[in-house]
């Protein structure tokens, strides 16, 4: 289950591209919250707090007692997206759903390998991971951090599939249950090394003359 970490928020008063520029330069972040139950509004909150969070987490879909200064009780919000700039990957924007503890929530869970694949082991192949997390729907209470996968019994030319992953009780996968998540593939080898090595061309020599015709 994902812990609920406790963040703070405050309200946001100005928005566009030109302010939010400005609440960067200074350590803070735009963020917005959207409910159900209630309107959509502008928060912000603290650049290093939030970095903070995140970086000792599995993935970025956390749930969070978010506690909104001027408000008398938190609310518990999942982190549903959250905007990096490309190249420094400064957190620029974060948007936050709130949900309650009997609403069934849908977010994507990252998933990770556990151990060394038994054709990679074995016979040189490559694991390879086609799906780096998928969609899933439950209760706040039964989200997990991360779906870890023993991939050890994995032989050569074999697959694991979104069906056949371990779900934690009372998780649900939405993604398609055929798509292929782990697949051990065979060696990769150069073309010259599995014809047993490069081959020189092969030179014409011209035939040399008999020495009865070099006399005549």
């Amino acid at each position: 289950m994902t812990n609920q970490l406790k963040l703070t928020a405050t309200p946001r008063n100005s928005t566009g591209r030109q302010p939010a520029k400005r609440l960067r330069t200074s350590g803070i972040v735009p963020a917005n919250i959207y409910s159900s139950k209630n309107p959509p509004a502008n928060l912000q909150v603290n650049e290093r707090e939030i970095s903070n969070l995140l970086s000792h987490a599995a993935g970025e879909n956390l749930l969070v007692n978010l506690q909104i200064a001027g408000e008398n009780k938190n609310r518990l919000a999942l982190i549903q997206e959250v905007q990096h700039e490309p190249i420094s990957g400064r957190i620029l924007h974060v948007d936050f759903h709130e949900v309650s503890m009997d609403e069934t929530i849908q977010t994507e869970v990252n998933i990770e390998p556990i151990g060394e694949a038994a054709g990679v082991r074995n016979f040189g192949g490559l694991l390879e991971q086609l799906i780096r997390h998928i969609t899933i729907e439950c209760l706040p209470k039964d989200l997990p951090d991360v779906i870890h996968v023993d991939v050890t019994g994995l032989g050569l030319g074999q697959s694991l599939h979104v069906g056949d992953l371990p779900l934690p009780q009372g998780v649900r996968v939405v993604s398609d249950a055929d798509l292929t998540v782990f697949l051990v593939s065979e060696p990769r080898v150069s073309e010259a090394t599995s014809e047993g090595g490069p081959t020189q061309p092969e030179v014409l020599k011209e035939k040399k003359k008999d020495e009865g015709d070099e006399k005549k």
